[in-house]
């Protein structure tokens, strides 16, 4: 009987941790994504507006990136041969990531305890980390998408991908600020978010054309005949929310500031839309075309264990995230440290 039990758990729990791991990367894009695109947009700001969008991300930036600790943390447990194989092809663009985060995380702490010069320089450095972070997370994902391939021509998308993501985390990050803020913050956020959302559409559309075009497998599930008819939707549903994004946008801000949340809402659609069409397009691989989940898991004995611990942490997590955009949410108000 526990022969016959670790023998369907060999092929259930892979499919498990790879849909957990999904649901922790997605949160992290959403979530750290804002707070990234808000710190990129600071380069573009006065000292009172950068006040402003300090507040706005303040209580939830350091909670937003325990989705990345925990969807690394996922790979490497659960597929310890995939977490070998994608980190030893994407380690410098992995160091500069975390080379990023760090910057983000000292100068969010220095900005509030120096002025003048000093913090002037901080500030320079938040902006900094946030742009080195979402091109380092940009330049992976089209590596990724083009099988861990080498040569200029990946590194060409890799690139192509970073500054597209950067522009949708920017992006989001403009439409949450509209969420956020109001008065002429807001209506610069506005703005922001209205040039930003071409270049988003352009990177996903970027990343539609060259997807099927690596693998003859994607490209059957596609556009054979019915696999057609399970993926037409996203893109139809897609273009409708870039389009309901814009005409809330050139409406805002108004001056009862009733759709202030619709661009963030689209935003966050489109987000789900893109990463629900690549899990769709790679699954079952976890590399594409080289490791299938079950290839890549470890022991089912030890799978079985962690997810034990997963189904633990993961309603913790998602807790605290809600109760903490519970408690903080409305206005962001002054920035105070006492």
């Amino acid at each position: 009987m526990t022969d016959l039990i670790m023998a369907n758990a060999a092929h259930w729990l892979p499919i498990a941790f790879a849909a957990l791991m999904g649901i922790a990367i997605l949160a992290y894009v959403i979530l750290d994504g804002y707070d990234l695109g808000v710190g990129i947009l600071m380069a573009d700001a006065d000292d009172a507006e950068r006040d402003r969008m300090i507040a706005s991300i303040g209580p939830f930036w350091d909670a937003n990136e325990t989705w990345l600790v925990l969807a690394v943390g996922l790979l490497l447990v659960a597929f310890p041969l995939a977490h070998g194989m994608i980190l030893s092809a994407l380690y410098l663009p992995v160091l500069a990531l975390l080379l990023g985060l760090i910057m983000r995380g000292v100068s969010f702490e220095f900005r509030a305890k120096t002025d003048g010069l000093h913090r002037v320089w901080w500030n320079r450095a938040f902006v900094a980390g946030s742009l080195l972070a979402a091109l380092s997370q940009g330049y992976m994902l089209g590596v990724y998408i083009l099988g861990l391939q080498t040569g200029w021509a990946a590194m060409a998308f890799g690139l192509l991908t970073g500054v597209c993501l950067t522009a949708a985390y920017g992006f989001i990050g403009a439409a949450w600020l509209v969420l956020k803020t109001d008065g002429a913050l807001q209506a610069k956020a506005a703005a922001r978010c209205r040039n930003l959302l071409w270049l988003a559409a352009l990177g996903m559309l970027a990343v539609s054309v060259v997807t099927p075009l690596v693998s003859d497998r994607i490209a059957a599930k596609w556009f054979d005949l019915p696999q057609f008819f399970l993926l037409a939707p996203i893109p139809l549903v897609a273009v409708g929310l870039f389009v309901a994004v814009w005409l809330a946008l050139r409406h805002l801000p108004a001056a009862d500031d009733r759709w202030c949340w619709v661009p963030f809402a689209g935003a966050i659609g489109i987000f789900t839309l893109g990463f629900h069409g690549l899990a769709y397009s790679f699954y079952p691989f976890v590399v594409p075309e080289k490791l299938t989940v079950w290839e890549a898991a470890a022991a089912p004995e030890s799978l079985m264990v962690i997810f034990i611990g997963a189904c633990v942490v993961l309603p913790v997590i998602l807790g605290y995230t809600v109760f903490a955009y519970r408690v903080f949410r409305g206005k962001a108000g002054e920035l105070r440290y006492d």
